[in-house]
């Protein structure tokens, strides 16, 4: 699916139903999902960084899709998504550590980014060309990973999630992302920049459960259905009908403050009483701080970290946040003595 992006410049009001994730389940098609608006969280993120408009589409994208994934974690760990690739973009990383941080970087070869945007080729699958991506989930540090792997060979981040469900959980599953950047008008006549994305996951769940506490949808812009679906349908075709709803999506859809999470449902699914539960707020927040860093730095060789050293210190940058952490040796032998004496 060819996505293009676009710009659009207008004077909006706060988006306060950005940065959440919307859990859902429609009964009348037996699917479960979850949805996604992201806001304050991509716009955080990329503000920090200086990359293209391109790396920034697909570095949001990859946002979205690890918040959808991460936020289905029941305890306390990371949902990791990394790329490694031999494109353009040959390095992209996402934690979301549950139940509401995600935190990401990429890594890109100039001259080859610079041509493929000489070329117009500026596709996030273009940016990642050959390479894998590999999913992992982090129970902690007593408990078993499990990682998903998937090839890249041209696929986009939506084909490669389709690819790692159906390899991982052989679960029919539908993934629709979006990113957009929006300039919007200010009082003082100038604009500013922010990014929106947007990520829809549906999985067909046969005989899924009903027990869990949930809220109808308002009908927000529609009329009640005049009736509810009944009779017994082929479960081959029930699945058929969500597919065919879901590709009606479009990338504006995903991204248009205008559009809530529970009014995109309602116009998809109110033939199938679609349900939605609690929503859980996402939040940009990166899990660096000094301390993590020096006991890092405590790990080195005394002779390893003398190599480091430039002017007297360590100076350490988290790729994440671009925080910048400065160590002088005192600090790094205090508290070497200090974990010793423990």
């Amino acid at each position: 699916m060819s996505k293009q992006s676009d710009t659009t410049a207008a004077t909006i009001t706060p988006i306060s139903h950005m940065d959440r994730v919307l859990p859902f389940q429609v009964d009348g098609l037996d699917v479960r999902g979850r949805m996604v608006h992201l806001n304050n969280t991509v716009t955080g993120i990329i503000q920090r960084h200086d990359y293209p408009d391109a790396v920034n589409r697909l570095l949001a994208e990859a946002i979205a899709l690890t918040s959808l994934l991460g936020s289905s974690l029941k305890f306390e760990g990371k949902f990791i998504l990394q790329v490694q690739s031999k494109g353009a973009v040959n390095m992209l990383a996402v934690d979301f550590t549950a139940p509401d941080a995600v935190r990401a970087y990429v890594r890109f070869d100039d001259e080859a980014l610079a041509a493929l945007i000489e070329k117009g080729e500026t596709l996030p699958e273009q940016l990642l060309g050959e390479g894998t991506l590999i999913m992992t989930i982090d129970q902690g540090q007593y408990m078993n990973r499990y990682q998903g792997i998937v090839i890249l060979d041209g696929k986009s981040l939506e084909e490669a999630a389709h690819s790692y469900f159906m390899q991982s959980e052989q679960l029919p599953t539908r993934v629709r992302l979006a990113a957009t950047e929006m300039v919007t008008k200010q009082k003082d006549g100038s604009f500013k920049s922010e990014w929106l994305a947007g990520g829809l996951l549906v999985q067909y769940l046969p005989h899924s459960s009903t027990d869990i506490p949930h809220r109808d949808l308002h009908p927000g812009d529609h009329p009640d259905p005049d009736s509810e679906t009944g009779g017994e349908v082929d479960e081959v075709d029930v699945w058929r009908e969500c597919e065919a709803l879901i590709n009606t999506v479009n990338d504006h859809e995903l991204t248009d403050p205008a559009v809530t999470a529970e009014t995109l449902l309602y116009r998809l699914f109110h033939e199938n009483n679609p349900r939605v539960f609690d929503e859980m707020p996402i939040e940009d927040r990166c899990t660096c701080s000094r301390e993590k860093i020096g006991e890092v730095l405590n790990n080195f060789k005394p002779e390893d970290r003398d190599d480091m050293m430039v002017d007297g210190k360590i100076e350490v940058t988290c790729e994440f946040c671009s925080t910048s952490y400065n160590f002088v040796p005192e600090e790094i032998e205090g508290e070497i003595q200090g974990r010793d004496q423990d």
